[in-house]
This record gives structure tokens, C-alpha cells and sequence, in this order.
């Protein structure tokens, strides 16, 4: 929370000037107990963690200040004379009782503090607890609410976050589009190229932004992934310790700490995690010209052990803030993937190759980040200057030592008739320049207006080498082995006019974004260069019937730039018969996107309903070729994709001791890649559900169930099948909510798991993967 958003010192030599001798009289003066109670001026219960302070008449500098504990008091001592009495906390208005005279002890008793109002900036659902808030332009979900993320990642945090589908890959769906752009505290950076190394512990929000306005990156086509971590931001000294123990050895264990003043906040966070998985993948694939089936089965073993560190400080000076934030993570990645092939004719099952092709993987990464912010506030806080500087650095070096053993069916080493071995190092830098001034206007009209760089560098490395019998050494590959050093450079500037009234809000905006992409294939000394400029309009409105019920419009036009891995040409042979491979051709997605939404706050309960529609240009898909009877996946631009559909994400309080949360989304996908062939054109309805049950028992335990359902989803050759599972936790809070014990069971019924097909005029496929997702974790935390 950045309570203290309005306290800055004024200038040192003002300070020390114009009020030294003021202070110093105060310091002598005799000092009073000034207590009170915080209570919402609703609900008339306590509200705890609100940052307390009184002023001098005229300063920016508090004498004295507190935080109210959990019972919503809070107790000062102040010299003797008269003060301004402030209250922060996000969520209320701020409450300020000016000329406070203090000669003695003073009991304020209870002090009624204002939800602030809703409008186009946020709207906050209700609830004893606040798993998630809804706002024009998406959602706000705060980790740390739910208990089956203990022990976690960022991946399991997406996977309970509404219209959010998380692939067997890692990979990110927002209302069925794959195109999204992930932020770390609202930047771009190259960490999160790994998401699954961003431990739970450490992030303090995620924020989904659907259609976002031309203050944003157009970049993406579902959307905008904003991952906040936390710095620790309350007055004081504040901390907390965390350690999870689970099946398989699982570990996590982290510890943070942060301390804030009223000129100053420094902090630290450390995260170590232990994985261990197991699985198993097969696929089935019948080519109809050769008259064969090819079946193939992959057990696969892997332990990651990672660290990551998060650090910052922010300077607080006059009206002016100075922060820098750091990451740091290191991460080794072993694997062992056995893969048993056999190929068959489908008439007589006739066996016409068969082979064992095991691949022992080890993989580092390393990623630093590093930023400099600064920002200026003014006497109206509506008025602010940001500028920032950041950059990050990953490199992966993963080694590859592949064993053969063909027209044989077990991986005996008297079998052994083949070695290969493959090394990458892959290296990604991304430089951020950012500045963005909002200025108001009378009669309630802001301008924003702002200018960013964003600077990116891929460079892979890839060397590959077969054993050769006659040299009894290793033989580099050149017709596989490569290095693909991909840049572009996005310079972008945006204005954003918005009016608010006690009706209707409204922002409308335009970004313009000038692109160039240099790509450079080293062994072929092939360049590909391309160069374009484009427009991005937004409009966003909030029509606000009462307090109760809001109805909102947005669009905006967004763009899909293909990633350098899908740019890069040369093959990842892992699999000799599955072959995947990127296309240097490939052009950006151009999408239109609207959406409808009515918000609805009730004293127990809100329900957000969201109509959208998706039309893309050029849509990038996956296109599977069969070559010589090996399987080619690589991406291709579509001539159109289309999606429409409803979201529906509630709340409601059935009782004190028991909330449920959770959302629905349907939509309807077209897939129009008749450009490569009429086989490439498909359709359908695809729906998914996650719903939250908390409840509140006796003895500070509490209690909840997360039951996630994906249906069927089309491709652009057929479709990926329906998964569904369920997870369970129990805690028991002590110490006053300071500390807790968790049991948390993931997938109980072992029901979780990957599979689809697809269908063309000359083959069809199946694959199923299942890893092992029935998992128990046990966890502990204490905080300061």
C-alpha cells in the first residue's frame, strides 16, 4: 500500500531554515496521549493498518504518527499546541480534523472513515476478504487472499485468476488469445521470459488490464499482465518469513523484510524453491498417403532449484520521490526425457522404425533487472511527473547429451548406436526510457501525456554436434547449428484527454508507436529488416446510474509483434519426428477490440459482466506440416481471427463466515486461414469457470476449495480437450493473524492434465500429457 502518497519533506534548506526553531520548541513542550478508534463509516466496524499522523499547521513533515492495530486503534504522543490530524489507507478517503488543540490527554474515540467513491479509476468489491477488485479496464487480484497459492508461482496465481488459461507449456491465454504482454511493476523486462521462477510470496498484485488505453504499450492482443512485487510500504519496521514442505521433496521458503520512514524506505526479499515434477507425454499420429501410424511416448523426470532476490529503497524529499528497484534470479534446470518411438503401418501394424531417444538437460538462468524512478508531485494531487530508466539482462546456457538407441525398444546400453549433443546460449536485454505527465484542468479534465523507448536484444547461440565413429569425437552440425541475433527498437508517444462528472466519466486517447525489426542469421548471413509506424485510438466510459450500478464502453486497436523465437528459422530436433521450427516472415497482428461491461455493488456482493469482441488481421497461429514423414510445426499468419463472448466475475458474502468468488467466461472463436489452405478454417464455443469458497471457522481456521473447468478450445487444425481439477487448503492463524500453518492439497481427484487433436486433408494427431499435479504442501508463515 503507498499510504504515505501525499507526505513529503520540503526542501532541506526551507526545512532547516523557516522551521528549526518551531521543532525544536516542540521538542521541549510537555507531551499528550492522543487515542482513538478507526471505523468504516459503513460497515461501523474497525479498520486496521491505517497510517496515522498529526502536522503542524503548514508542514509537510508529521510530528508524530502510528498505524491503528487490528482492533482499529491507535495511540500518539504529541507535544503540547495545535496540529492536523491525518488518516491514509488505500480504499478511503483521505480524513484530515485540523486545529486539534492538544493540551492534555485527548481521546478522539471513534473516528468514521469514507469508502472512497466509485468512478472510471476503480471500483472495489466488498468483502471481509478482498480476493480481487474490478475497474474499467479490468482486474486487480491480490495474491496473498488465496490460500491456494501458498508455496506457489506466478503461474499457479494465473491459474485461479479469472479468463486466464495456463498451457502445458507455461504458456498464457487471456479470453482465448495467446498474444499477452507481461510487466513486472508495470515495465517491460526480460525476467518474464520464465514465469514460473517468480515465486507467490514475492508479488503483492496482479493486475489484468483487457482493453487498455493509449497510456499503455499497444503491444498484445488479449491484454496487459501487470505482476507488482512487493517493497513494503507501511511505517516502520515490517517483515515476514515463509516455509513450505510438500510431496516429492517440494520446497519454497522466502523471507522479506522492509523499513519505512517519513523521508525514506528500504527493502529486501529473498525466495529459494525447490521443484521436483514427473510426467509422461504421447502422441498418435497416422499420415494417410504413407499408410503408417507413429506412436510415441515421452517419461519425463526434472528438478529446478532457483533463487530470487528482490531489493529496492525510495527517497522521499520535498515533493519529490527518488526509488530504485532490483531483481536478481538464478535458477539450474535438470531434466531427463525418455522418448520410445514406433512406427507401423495401420493396415498389418507392420513395425517399420522403432527407437529410444533419451535426453539428459541441464539449464542455468540468470536475470538482473535493474530501475530508476523518479516522480514529482504537486499541490494538486491530481498533477504528477514520472521518468524512468530501467534495464534487464537474462541468459540461459542449457547443454544437451542425447542417446540413441535404434531399432531397439528399451534404453539397454549394449543398444546404445547413436550420441548427439547441443548447447545453447541465449542472451536478452531489454532497456526501458519512460516519462509520463498528467496535468488537470478545471471543471474535472486531465490531460496525460508521455513518450517511451523500449529497447530489445535476443541473441541465440545454438551449437550442435552428432558423434561420428570414424573421428570417435563430436562433429558440429552447420546445417542445424546457427546463431540468431534478433533487435527492434519501439519508440512510442500518447496523449490521453479524460472528463469526469457525477454522471459519466470519459477518457479517449491516441498512441503512436514507430517500430524497426533487424533479425540476422550468422551461418547464412541472411538479414531480414522491417520498418512500420501505426495509430492506436482508445476510448474508455463509465455511465454511473447511482452508487450501485455503472455501465462502461472501451475500445481500443492493439497490435501482436511475433516474439524473435518465432522469428528464428532453424529447427529444435529434441524430437527428431516433431520438429519445431520459426518463420522469419511472419508480420504482426493488427486487432480491434471492444467491450461492453455493467458493474453492479451491493452491500455483500458485486457482479461484473463484460461483453467482448476480438477482430484480428493477419492472426498468428501454429501450422503442423508432415514432410517425409516427420511432423513440422511452425507459425504462420492467418488471414483472419475473430472471438466474441460474455465474462460474468462476482462476489458475494452468503454469510459472515463464508464468501464465495469466482467468474464464468464463454466465447466463440473463427479461425479463417483459407490463405494456407481450407483446411485452416475452423470455429467453435469454448467456456471456462473458476470458482473460490472460503470459509471462516472456529479457532481462526479457515478453510477453502478452488475448482477450476476449461473446455474444449479450437486451433486452426483442430483442438485442445477439456481440463478440470480441484484443490483444497486449510489454515489455523496464531499470534493475532501474525502467523499461520497451512495444509494445501492441489488436484485432489488427479483429474488435471493436457490433451487435444487435430485433423487435415494428410494426417491426424492426439497427444495426452499428464504431470504429476496431486501434490501436498505443507506451509508456515510468521509476519512482522
Amino acid at each position: 500500500m503507498k499510504i504515505f502518497k501525499y507526505i513529503f519533506f520540503i526542501n532541506v534548506i526551507l526545512i532547516f531554515y523557516g522551521s528549526h526553531f518551531s521543532i525544536y520548541a516542540q521538542n521541549q513542550a510537555k507531551e499528550y496521549k492522543v487515542t482513538g478508534t478507526v471505523i468504516d463509516s459503513e460497515t461501523k466496524e474497525p479498520v486496521p493498518f491505517v497510517q496515522v499522523a498529526v502536522f503542524s499547521p503548514r508542514a509537510e513533515s508529521p510530528i508524530a504518527y502510528t498505524d491503528t492495530n487490528f482492533d482499529g486503534a491507535f495511540s500518539l504522543d504529541v507535544p503540547s499546541g495545535t496540529y492536523n490530524l491525518r488518516l491514509y489507507l488505500i480504499g478511503y478517503q483521505q480524513f484530515e480534523r485540523e486545529n486539534l488543540n492538544i493540551d492534555r490527554n485527548l481521546n478522539l474515540d471513534k473516528i468514521e472513515f469514507v469508502n472512497e467513491g466509485e468512478n472510471l479509476e476503480e471500483v472495489t468489491v466488498q468483502s471481509s476478504k478482498i480476493l480481487m477488485r474490478t475497474n474499467v479496464e479490468g482486474i486487480t487480484i491480490n495474491p496473498g487472499q488465496n490460500l491456494s497459492n501458498i508455496g506457489g508461482t506466478l503461474l499457479d496465481i494465473l491459474r485461479n485468476t479469472p479468463s486466464v488459461r495456463v498451457g502445458d507449456d507455461g504458456g498464457i491465454s487471456l479470453r482465448g488469445s495467446t498474444g499477452t504482454n507481461v510487466l513486472i511493476n508495470g515495465r517491460n523486462s526480460s525476467l518474464t521470459q520464465n514465469l514460473d521462477q517468480i515465486p507467490a510470496s514475492a508479488i503483492e498484485q496482479i493486475r489484468i488490464i483487457n482493453n487498455p488505453n493509449a497510456r499503455y504499450d499497444a503491444e498484445a492482443e488479449g491484454g496487459i499482465i501487470d505482476i507488482i512485487l512487493k517493497k513494503g510500504d507501511d511505517l516502520g519496521t515490517n517483515g515476514g518469513v515463509e516455509f513450505t514442505y510438500g510431496t516429492r521433496g517440494r520446497m519454497n521458503t522466502g523471507a522479506r523484510f522492509n523499513h519505512r520512514t517519513v523521508n525514506y524506505n528500504v527493502y529486501a526479499g529473498y525466495n529459494l524453491r525447490r521443484w521436483r515434477d514427473v510426467g509422461t507425454r504421447r502422441i498418435e499420429r497416422e499420415i494417410f498417403g504413407d499408410g503408417e501410424r507413429l506412436n510415441q511416448e515421452t517419461g519425463n523426470r526434472n528438478e529446478n532449484t532457483g533463487h530470487t532476490f528482490n531489493y529496492g529503497a525510495d527517497y522521499y524529499f520535498g515533493k519529490n520521490t527518488i526509488s530504485y528497484e532490483g531483481v536478481f534470479s538464478t535458477s539450474l534446470d535438470k531434466q531427463i526425457n525418455t522418448l520410445y518411438s514406433r512406427l507401423a503401418t495401420i493396415d498389418s501394424d507392420e513395425l517399420v522404425l522403432e527407437y529410444v531417444r533419451r535426453n539428459n538437460e541441464n539449464e542455468t538462468d540468470d536475470g538482473l533487472e535493474n530501475s530508476l524512478i523518479y516522480e514529482r508531485s504537486f499541490d494538486d494531487k491530481e498533477r504528477s511527473f514520472k521518468f524512468i530508466v530501467s534495464n534487464s539482462y537474462t541468459n540461459q546456457f542449457k547443454t544437451q547429451n542425447i542417446e540413441i538407441f535404434r531399432n531397439a525398444s528399451s534404453p539397454n546400453p549394449e543398444n546404445l548406436n547413436g550420441q548427439e549433443r547441443a548447447f545453447t546460449d541465449e542472451k536478452r536485454y531489454n532497456t526501458i526510457i519512460q516519462t509520463d505527465y498528467i496535468h488537470p484542468f478545471p471543471n474535472k479534465l486531465k490531460l496525460e501525456i508521455g513518450a517511451k523507448s523500449n529497447l530489445r536484444n535476443f541473441d541465440n547461440d545454438y551449437d550442435y554436434s552428432r558423434f561420428e565413429e570414424g573421428f570417435q569425437d563430436f562433429v558440429n552440425d552447420p546445417n542445424i547449428s546457427n546463431r540468431f541475433d534478433y533487435k527492434d527498437r519501439i519508440h512510442a508517444g500518447y496523449f490521453v484527454l479524460s472528463k469526469s462528472s457525477d454522471k459519466i466519466d470519459i477518457t479517449a486517447g491516441l498512441r503512436g508507436e514507430y517500430t524497426t525489426v533487424d533479425t540476422y542469421l550468422y551461418n547464412t548471413e541472411e538479414r531480414n529488416t522491417q520498418e512500420y509506424f501505426n495509430l492506436f485510438p482508445s476510448l474508455q466510459t463509465l455511465y454511473k446510474f447511482n452508487e450501485a450500478q455503472q455501465i462502461k464502453f472501451t475500445y481500443s486497436r492493439r497490435i501482436d509483434r511475433p516474439t524473435a523465437w518465432r522469428l528464428n528459422p532453424f529447427p529444435d530436433i529434441t524430437d527428431s519426428l516433431n520438429v519445431r521450427r520459426g518463420n522469419p516472415f511472419l508480420q504482426p497482428e493488427m486487432i480491434h477490440s471492444l467491450e461492453l461491461g455493467h458493474i453492479m455493488e451491493l452491500k455483500k456482493a458485486s457482479l461484473t459482466t463484460n461483453f467482448f469482441y476480438r477482430q484480428v488481421s493477419g492472426l498468428l497461429d501454429f501450422i503442423t506440416v508432415i514432410e517425409d514423414g516427420i511432423s513440422y510445426s511452425q507459425p504462420e499468419n492467418l488471414n483472419t481471427g475473430e472471438s466474441y463472448g460474455v465474462e460474468l466475475i462476482g462476489l458475494v458474502e452468503i454469510a459472515p463466515w463464508w464468501n464465495v468468488s469466482g467468474s464464468l467466461t464463454g466465447f466463440n472463436i473463427s479461425v479463417d486461414g483459407s490463405n494456407l489452405g481450407e483446411e485452416f478454417v475452423n470455429s467453435g464455443f469454448a467456456w471456462n469457470t473458476k470458482i473460490n469458497s472460503d470459509f471462516k471457522l472456529p479457532l481462526d481456521i479457515s478453510l477453502q476449495f478452488v475448482f477450476n473447468y476449461d473446455s474444449p478450445e479450437i486451433e486452426a487444425q483442430g483442438r485442445d480437450l477439456s481440463q478440470y481439477f480441484l484443490d483444497a487448503n486449510i489454515q489455523k492463524s496464531f499470534f493475532d493473524n501474525k502467523g499461520s500453518l497451512a495444509l494445501s492439497i492441489r488436484d485432489i481427484f488427479d483429474t488435471r492434465r493436457f490433451a487435444g487433436n487435430s485433423l487435415t486433408n494428410t494426417f491426424s494427431q492426439s497427444f495426452y500429457s499428464k504431470r504429476e499435479t496431486r501434490i501436498a504442501l505443507i506451509s508456515a508463515r510468521y509476519n512482522f
